[in-house]
């Protein structure tokens, strides 16, 4: 497997954020995420977790009758995120 640039990785990332925020305020699984963008599960997975540490994404944990989602990570902007990606 070849290593991505991290020019590759930023525009990657950039597309996630755009795929987040068009489906907002619905929250998205990683799956459907890697389907959208045509990459495998693990690395957009690997890049959704760089996203949540720079406090752009957050995991939601529950569904929407409030269980807990055991394996299975939706995500979805972080109202700052949210708000400034508005602006724009």
């Amino acid at each position: 497997m070849s290593k991505l640039s991290e020019n590759t990785r930023k525009k990657i990332k950039e597309q996630i954020i755009s795929n987040v925020f068009e489906h907002s305020p619905k929250a998205l699984f990683t799956s459907e995420l890697a389907s959208m963008l045509a990459r495998d599960e693990e690395f957009i997975k690997r890049l959704l977790i760089e996203l949540k540490e720079q406090g752009i994404l957050e995991p939601v944990s529950k569904n929407p009758k409030g269980k807990q989602l055991l394996s299975r990570r939706r995500w979805r902007l972080t109202e700052a995120a949210l708000k400034a990606v508005e602006k724009q």
